[in-house]
């Protein structure tokens, strides 16, 4: 059991994560978190604020299945399958954090310094978080799908334009991290 408590290797996670996927085509299915919500935001009645949620979301309801499992799933993880032990950073990416006062890095999943409720309350807090959840939701709208549905799908099924939003979103992750962080910290 206690192979459990450590993170599956590349060889075990892989194959099972090709396993879904296959099932996924086989079914004429495909994987991406934003279709999964959009499902659910037009479950809701987003429909009739804007016409992009406007669609038979009871054909599309399986993607709910898909949410319930990402949570139910990342809670058994965390809850049953983790020893608790700090994820291990590379020493030179702990320094760096230091330096823009995220402190304790690999400690916690989420640092504090951005993600526990006093800061985000804050003015600072607020702007990133909304910031960058409008930057995230445009980016998942206009690259036509999230990361997960481009880099997993999409690429598995030699999509160029996958190709090419996933390159994307490696040189924007590169610039945030780089550039932009560096800035807002």
């Amino acid at each position: 059991m206690d192979f459990l408590l450590k993170p599956w290797p590349w060889y075990v996670s892989g194959p099972l994560i090709a396993l879904v996927l296959l099932f996924l085509v086989y079914f004429g299915k495909t994987f991406g978190m934003s279709s999964n919500l959009r499902t659910l935001c037009s479950m809701v009645g987003a429909g009739r604020h804007a016409d992009f949620f406007r669609f038979d979301w009871k054909a599309q309801r399986w993607n709910l299945i898909v949410v319930l499992g990402a949570i139910v799933g990342g809670f058994l993880a965390v809850t049953f399958l983790s020893d608790g032990s700090p994820i291990a950073l590379n020493p030179k990416t702990v320094s760096d954090l230091d330096e823009l006062g995220l402190y304790n890095a690999g400690a916690s999943l989420l640092p504090p310094e951005i993600y526990d409720w006093e800061s985000v309350f804050t003015l600072k807090g607020m702007a990133i978080l909304i910031i960058a959840g409008f930057l995230v939701g445009f980016g998942t709208r206009y690259a036509g799908g999230c990361t997960s549905g481009h880099a997993i799908t999409g690429l598995s099924n030699l999509q160029l334009p996958s190709l090419i939003a996933v390159v994307g979103f490696f040189i924007g992750g590169l610039i945030m991290t780089h550039l932009l962080l560096p800035l807002i910290f």
